[in-house]
């Protein structure tokens, strides 16, 4: 395996982009008046999730890095209750967020497996 030379080489970013579009196509169905309500909200979080990775992948200390991978597993945890939240109003079926869930707990996955060798590496030192 080789290293990431970029926030995009990581897979974890590929996943939560994925995801961020997926998102996005999601908010679509909401009603037009909650424009800058929910459907803010939701989109604010889940563009925060691929940009605190992005973020921490160009730092340099663990400890930074760790703080801003941490943001971003912060952010997706608010993007799923949102749709939750969601589901509970009827802006989207259940059905919707079942077929994103999936997605969710893959990047949730794979952040925990990036802060983990993030933290081993700290270690190492």
């Amino acid at each position: 395996m080789t290293a990431a030379k970029t926030f995009r080489d990581l897979l974890v970013w590929q996943e939560a982009y994925k995801l961020t579009i997926d998102v996005y196509r999601l908010t679509k169905l909401f009603p037009i008046d909650e424009q800058f309500g929910l459907t803010s909200q939701i989109k604010r979080a889940i563009v925060s999730v691929t940009s605190n990775i992005a973020e921490g992948f160009g730092r340099v200390g663990i400890k930074e890095k760790d703080q801003f991978y941490s943001i971003a597993g912060g952010s997706l945890s608010e993007v799923e209750s949102q749709l939750l939240i969601a589901v509970g109003v009827g802006y989207i079926k259940e059905s919707d967020f079942t077929s994103i869930e999936p997605q969710i707990i893959l990047v949730q996955k794979l952040l925990h497996g990036l802060r983990k060798v993030n933290k081993e590496k700290g270690a190492k030192k």
